[in-house]
């Protein structure tokens, strides 16, 4: 009979490949206290979110509650339970951009994307987000778009700019 870290083990590397580090994180594991969020984030890192099946396997090496392990995540706001849209836009509510009517932004993404914030569109492109500061205060009001920023934004500009993202996607690569 194999124990749970000699399974886990032949698990993770039954294909002979590298073990993810998610997997690496779960092998390493020798019952040390405080290691429950860096388990989660390498899981995040693996999938984007937090599966359930890495919970259970994150209870099962450690030998957590499932349910301790769900509250953890469902506390702190950096951990998805659902898979991201390919772009996250990310709306900047700090002083700058609240004084400079952020909530514009927000309320023209909603409508534009038809979803609230921290909801991703059904069409699995767009997760809407919003962050304390993005450091772009001269630009305010201010969404990032991946790794693009955007500022001195109106309602039509942000049209423009899904829309822009939308022609993107449908466009064949070139």
């Amino acid at each position: 009979m194999h124990t749970t870290k000699e399974h886990h083990t032949r698990e993770t590397r039954g294909d002979g490949g590298a073990l993810s580090a998610f997997s690496l994180a779960l092998w390493k594991y020798r019952g040390e206290k405080g290691v429950l969020i860096p388990l989660l984030q390498a899981a995040q890192e693996e999938y984007s979110y937090i599966p359930a099946a890495a919970m259970e396997k994150i209870a099962t090496v450690t030998s957590i509650p499932i349910s301790e392990i769900y509250g953890v995540v469902t506390f702190y706001k950096q951990f998805r339970l659902t898979p991201p849209g390919k772009h996250i836009i990310r709306v900047c509510d700090g002083t700058a951009c609240h004084v400079n009517d952020s909530m514009t932004v927000l309320d023209s993404l909603k409508n534009v994307l038809s979803v609230e914030a921290e909801e991703t569109t059904k069409d699995g492109l767009f997760t809407l987000v919003t962050v304390a500061c993005l450091g772009c205060c001269s630009l305010a009001p201010v969404m990032m778009i991946d790794e693009s920023t955007y500022g001195r934004l109106t309602p039509t500009a942000i049209e423009k700019v899904i829309k822009g993202y939308r022609e993107a996607e449908a466009s064949p690569a070139q």
